[in-house]
């Protein structure tokens, strides 16, 4: 008997949902993670390595934070100072969470707010991460099939796949006035274990991808037109990946719209506290105030600690809405996702410390901005673009006049000579589903001072390079560079050399990604 494939054997012994590749980790996004965890940077065993800038993750801050747990023993049940409530803690929790958690996360998200706002403790649902509270949402929400509109370029995490495969074949749809391939798989954030779908609603860079209500309508119209049931529209403010806030008009406008249509707006606010310089944050929930008959069932915030505290690893997602049955149900669905209680003690602790917030907020604010400087300012000086904003730990930066072509083959062409010669891993706009190619985000917070000069050095590099080449394609008494030489130069003739021996503090970096390694990440270029 001819044995099975690995995939045949897995398509008769596990669930479609194990055996398919509703991960979404066929992408870009999650190649550039792979390609990194093959070969990691460090300034003395791998100078040649890849810097990781395709990770959202804020380390600039973790001294105050090693500070504050130092100073602070008995803000952990497992320290000499804090075992005697141990056995308190560490004992069955009720699925609301510690009341001294809840009223301290919700403390911290009004200072987050400028204390414009207030939360109630008793509407904080807790969940294992944003990942985990946006999938409760959707739980509570939508049925599998129904739709989510999702305005772009947003966050990697969702990946729109470019095709859809369902049981009665490929199918095309015609969207607005281009063909895509509109995908209904999408990654385990939000699509893989509820079944909802994600309808895009095309933002354009001649606006600083601002949403408007007409690509609202477009969008909605597009989705009813598909028989896709649309439930609620999805944003995120301030913007993965743009670093843009929302302002008041536009809250407001938003507002109206998923009102008079009578469908829901959750608002992801992880970001609420990275604004710095003239960016101004403002919460759906001080917009909605100012809404005359607004309908509060609709309203729901997703928030977490892992951006505006540095937190990841300790999976602290909060769901917050206005709708009493959603808080209920959002409730009994956080037991598959709870936040430990030793993890709830000590956030509690660290978060009732009102010094200690008030420093870290403000510090974190004064070095992302410097941060954000150090590294728009080394682009602007190599003639490189970005989108102008003030919030965020990242860059929305502009390479379209190196694509060869205006297409995603051609800024998948671009950013696989990042990836592997300059050795970058950055996030094509095609994986956060931007609707014009040759837009990436560069993350500029996981990383210390002498690794950002690393990264500018190599892009220096490898923009020089790039003028040297059109230089000797052109013609004698021809322009110094012509864009279509500059187009054709970086693919086969790059012979990039990074070496770097400055000192690297051990520790840095988070732990390595679990994803497995994908054969797409070795192949030669």
């Amino acid at each position: 008997m001819v044995a099975l494939t690995a995939e045949k054997q897995d398509q008769n012994l596990l669930s479609r949902m194990a055996a398919g590749d509703g991960h979404g980790e066929n992408s870009a996004y999650f190649d550039g993670w792979k390609a990194y965890e093959e070969n990691p940077f460090h300034p003395v065993d791998r100078p040649d390595g890849v810097i990781q800038m395709g990770l959202a993750e804020n380390q600039l801050c973790g001294d105050l934070m090693r500070k504050w747990v130092l100073e602070h023993p008995e803000a952990s049940i497992c320290t000499a100072e804090g075992v005697n409530l141990f056995s308190d803690i560490a004992i069955f929790q009720d699925y609301h969470g510690l009341p001294e958690f809840r009223q301290a996360v919700a403390k911290f998200m009004e200072k987050t707010r400028n204390n414009k706002v207030k939360f109630d403790p008793d509407r904080i649902v807790m969940s294992g991460g944003a990942t985990g509270a946006h999938e409760t949402v959707a739980f509570c929400l939508a049925n599998p099939g129904d739709g989510f509109l999702v305005p772009t370029p947003y966050y990697p995490g969702y990946v729109l796949v470019h095709e859809i495969i369902l049981d009665f074949g490929l199918i095309w749809f015609w969207f607005d006035l281009t063909w895509f391939w509109f995908g209904f798989r999408f990654d385990r954030d939000l699509r893989w274990r509820t079944g909802v779908n994600l309808v895009p609603v095309t933002c354009h860079s001649s606006n600083g991808f601002k949403i408007t209500v007409e690509a609202l309508e477009a969008a909605y119209e597009n989705a009813r037109g598909l028989n896709i049931p649309v439930k609620g529209l999805l944003i995120t403010n301030p913007s993965n990946p743009l670093g843009t806030t929302l302002d008041r008009d536009c809250l407001k406008s938003l507002v109206n719209f998923t009102n008079a249509k009578g469908i829901h707006l959750i608002a992801d606010e992880i970001y609420a506290a990275t604004t710095f310089g003239e960016a101004e944050f403002i919460s759906v929930a001080e917009v909605i105030a100012e809404v005359p008959d607004c309908n509060r069932d609709l309203i729901h915030i997703v928030y977490s600690l892992s951006k505006d505290m540095g937190l990841p690893g300790l999976r602290v997602g909060i769901v917050y809405s206005y709708n009493d049955r959603v808080v209920q149900i959002a409730r009994k669905m956080s037991s598959f996702g709870l936040v430990s209680s030793q993890t709830q003690h000590l956030i509690a602790k660290m978060l009732s410390d009102d010094d200690f917030v008030d420093e870290f907020i403000r510090e974190s604010k004064l070095r992302l901005a410097e941060r954000h400087a150090e590294l728009t300012t080394g682009l602007e000086g190599l003639g490189i673009n970005w989108l102008k904003a003030g919030a965020g730990l990242f860059v929305w930066m502009d390479l379209r006049n190196l694509l060869k072509t205006a297409t995603f083959d051609s800024e998948t062409e671009l950013w696989r000579v990042i990836v592997h010669k300059v050795k970058l891993n950055v996030s094509p706009g095609g994986s956060c589903h931007c609707h014009e190619p040759g837009w990436f985000r560069v993350c500029f917070a996981n990383m210390d001072h002498k690794t950002m000069e690393t990264a500018l050095e190599r892009i220096r590099v490898f923009t020089s390079q790039l003028e040297e080449e059109s230089l000797k394609q052109t013609k004698p008494m021809a322009a110094p560079t012509t864009m279509a030489k500059k187009k054709k130069c970086w693919q086969s003739s790059l012979r990039l050399s990074f070496k770097d021996t400055r000192r690297f503090e051990e520790g840095f970096f988070s732990p390595h990604s679990p994803v497995p390694h994908s054969p797409l990440v070795r192949a030669q270029i």
